[in-house]
């Protein structure tokens, strides 16, 4: 057969879609920074963009090329977080368990275990999107988010991180409900100052 017309279409290059398992307040801040940044953001950055090329010289002009340069970024964020979101598979871990899905560590779980020298630490197990080291919050396919899954009270697991092998005791498997850091709008940020150039500086009509 000529190879010509084995060539699969184009669309299914990349193959299925891979989930993006995530909590509800996970998915909820990620809604929020799209918002923010598609409506407010977005909006206030594209006038300052417009107020500096109607300065003269674009080639030289410092407010317009960090303009078009931070649009740039925006659209990419807002091209990563539509993916996210589109992607998004709640796991609710309030939602109530029987049997193993309520004993075993899963996505969701606040796990509480012990190291060899029996040191303490509880962590909950989210999404890629919502790893808090503050507040203890780990990726389920981080090294140790893989060593805790499935495991349950009682447990022996081994976590093979980058300093070298450690010997986990699984103490307590619960499910509850999980703070998420809630999406703030950041340091700078253009919609966040008092009105934007394109309003200060342009001259009044009529």
């Amino acid at each position: 057969m000529r190879k010509g017309f084995t060539r699969k279409p184009q669309g299914d290059e990349h193959g299925p879609r891979i989930k993006n398992y995530i909590t509800p307040g996970g998915l909820r801040r990620l809604r929020d920074e799209h918002q923010f940044l598609l409506t407010r953001e977005r909006p206030a950055v594209t006038a300052v963009v417009a107020w500096a090329a109607s300065n003269g010289d674009r080639s030289e002009n410092a407010d317009y090329q960090y303009g078009k340069r931070r649009l740039r970024q925006i659209d990419g964020r807002i091209r990563f977080l539509t993916k996210r979101i589109d992607a998004a598979q709640v796991v609710d871990p309030e939602t109530p368990r029987a049997g193993q899905a309520a004993t075993k560590a899963f996505f969701g779980a606040t796990v509480r275990y012990a190291n060899a020298e029996g040191t303490e630490r509880v962590v909950s197990i989210v999404g890629t999107d919502e790893v808090d080291l503050n507040r203890n919050h780990i990726s389920w396919v981080s090294p140790l988010g893989r060593a805790l899954m499935k495991s349950t009270a009682g447990d022996r697991v081994v976590l093979q991180a980058p300093g070298g092998t450690q010997h986990l005791t699984v103490l307590e498997v619960s499910y509850q409900r999980i703070s998420v850091e809630p999406f703030r709008e950041p340091p700078g940020a253009e919609a966040s100052t008092k009105g934007s150039l394109a309003d200060t500086n342009l001259p009044d009509e009529g």
